[in-house]
Parts: C-alpha cells; structure tokens; sequence
C-alpha cells in the first residue's frame, strides 16, 4: 500500500491545498483524517519542497505564537494545471483498472 501511494501522494497534497492553504503539519493531520494513517510527517514535508521547486505551491511565513514562524502552502495557477491533469490519469487509471478487475474469461 505504501508503495502505491509514493506515486499519487504529491497529488492527494496537492488536492488538500487546493481545499485551503496549510502548513504541512495541518496537511499531515488532514490526511490521517483521511485514512492515510502510515504516512510519516518527514514525507509530506519532502514533498511540500518538492512541489515549491517545481513551483506548484506559493509559500507564505506566516509568525507562529510558539516558535519560528510557519510556512504555509497554497496552490497557484501552476499547481492547479498539475492537479486537474493528475485528476484526468487518475480517473484513466481508475477505469481502466476497473475494467481489469470486472472482466471474465
């Protein structure tokens, strides 16, 4: 399981900024929320830089009331493009496993 996730985790984080902007603490708790319950908190951050190299994310310091301040991702037009084309392969990859699985010889 963790396995097939490295591939689709940029794009579920990705899905969770296009929701509201968050620091990856909040992103991290949103998806154990969601079930995602293995996946370490040193991943979504790894991934967070990542999408801010690529420039799918704006980042904004924002001051926190303990500690430095916090660096709070929001998705930008780039991002967005990413994300509707990781929708479209999604839903491809969706269907056509479907039909994998539903067939009979």
């Amino acid at each position: 399981m963790t396995e097939m996730l490295k591939g689709t985790l940029e794009g579920i984080i990705l899905a969770i900024l296009f929701a509201q902007p968050a620091y990856g603490y909040e992103i991290t708790a949103r998806l154990r929320e969601q079930g995602f319950s293995d996946i370490a908190e040193g991943t979504v951050y790894a991934l967070l830089v990542r999408n801010e190299q690529k420039g799918l994310v704006d980042v904004e310091k924002v001051p926190s009331e303990k500690g430095p301040p916090r660096k709070v991702y929001s998705l930008n037009a780039r991002g967005q493009d990413y994300l509707e084309e990781f929708w479209r392969t999604w839903s491809f990859l969706t269907e056509r496993l479907e039909q994998l699985r539903t067939e009979r010889k």
